[in-house]
């Protein structure tokens, strides 16, 4: 594809406004290509085709980071063979740390960190605090070199390079591996820097073993978890627990039927409550049960509110203002009738929101209701009367069902 002289897609150089863009291709000419070397009748199954190779980082388009293929004219550009995916080493984080210093030493417009790119330069100056000036210095020495470089080349090769961080980026500066190689992915030219000193080194592998002890989690926890987890929800799982009652869906049993629209919730449901607060709150009669605690202790505004912004963010767009208004003045406003307790910081924040209303403009404060009533009035239900008579209740309502169908199953 990248042999144009082979019957490859033409590779050529676009005048704009007062510049031209060199070695560019468009999508439509990739997507052409494709359909005529792979016998390709469908434009979609080519569109498709050529997107799984940009998201591998064969060729990018060089107006965005949205490696996608377009058919139209969007101009995009060959990824360089030392940056493919077959000849590609492991990234690592300093890797990273040198790329992004080394853009923030170019001071041109289209190279200025991102946002997000920002964030993780900090992250990584932490990390390698010890050893952040000879990274600096590896990324100072690659630009002198590359400022010798011709004007359209260096061009081009600041694209790949950003390119290829764009599909290769360390997700996270944690559980650092010991990088003996400190050069950038670009340039492997030689070390220009002293090494650094052999107490330096023994110090900077005392720093990271520390890091990974911090962060990483036993295995024998792992295991103890998911072991607990899958215990807990054993008799919940179809597959590997018989249905009490059987499955309406393969038995000629509407008991279930008959169970789920009934206000009375059954045994088992009632226990799940138990298992978190999220259990709870996604089950019908379980909001409804914590509802009435909550009435009981004069603190019913709190489920309320979490309810109605639960209800903003499945409401049509033009309902929005109206519902974000009302819940406004009923929970939030100065003197509200149901008035909830905010922190200083999510109040400011809503307030903010309330002037440009969306589906999720109570987010903050919803958030903060829901770990104020996981940490308070769940805690309290749970050990409630009202809880543990329902569950007790539901125990004894079971054990006579079952003593009833023993008994006509003997008759019978």
């Amino acid at each position: 594809m990248q042999d144009d002289k082979a019957g490859g897609v033409p590779i050529r150089t676009v005048k704009s406004f007062l510049s031209k863009i060199p070695s560019v291709i468009t999508g439509a000419d990739i997507v052409q290509w494709l359909m005529k070397t792979l016998n390709i009748e469908d434009p979609g199954e080519a569109i498709h085709l050529g997107s799984l190779i940009a998201a591998q980082g064969y060729l990018f388009p060089i107006s965005d980071h949205v490696l996608t293929l377009k058919d139209d004219g969007t101009f995009y550009r060959f990824q360089a063979p030392y940056f493919w995916p077959s000849n590609c080493w492991e990234p690592e984080n300093t890797d990273y740390a040198i790329y992004l210093c080394k853009r923030t030493m170019q001071n041109k417009a289209r190279l200025e960190l991102a946002d997000y790119e920002a964030e993780n330069l900090a992250r990584l100056q932490r990390a390698f605090a010890r050893k952040w000036e000879f990274i600096f210095m590896q990324a100072e020495a690659q630009v002198k070199i590359d400022r010798k470089k011709d004007k359209t080349e260096r061009k081009i090769l600041d694209s790949q390079e950003r390119a290829f961080w764009d599909v290769h980026r360390p997700v996270s500066v944690y559980g650092i591996s010991e990088d003996s190689q400190m050069q950038s992915p670009v340039h492997r030219v030689a070390q220009t820097a002293k090494k650094p000193a052999k107490d330096d080194l023994k110090k900077q592998i005392t720093f990271l073993n520390i890091q990974l002890d911090r962060h990483c989690l036993k295995m024998s926890k792992v295991a103890e978890s998911l072991v607990s987890y899958t215990e807990q929800y054993l008799e919940y799982d179809p597959l590997l627990t018989p249905q009490d009652p059987p499955n309406p869906w393969i038995s000629d049993d509407s008991t279930f039927w008959d169970m789920e629209s009934s206000k009375e919730p059954s045994q088992q449901r009632v226990k799940r409550w138990g298992f978190s607060f999220n259990e709870m709150l996604k089950d019908p009669a379980g909001r409804e049960q914590f509802l009435k605690f909550l009435e009981s202790e004069f603190s019913s505004e709190n489920l309320r509110f979490w309810l109605a912004a639960e209800d903003l963010k499945k409401r049509p767009l033009l309902e929005v203002p109206d519902k974000v208004q009302e819940t406004w003045q009923e929970f939030l406003a100065p003197g509200a009738p149901s008035a909830i307790n905010l922190d200083s910081h999510s109040y400011e924040i809503t307030s903010q929101n309330v002037k440009d209303p969306g589906r999720y403009t109570f987010e903050d404060a919803q958030e903060h209701i829901y770990k104020l009533m996981k940490s308070d009035s769940y805690a309290r239900f749970l050990r409630s009367n009202a809880y543990q008579e329902l569950l007790q209740a539901k125990k004894k309502g079971k054990s006579l069902t079952g003593k009833r169908l023993t008994g006509l199953m003997q008759s019978s």
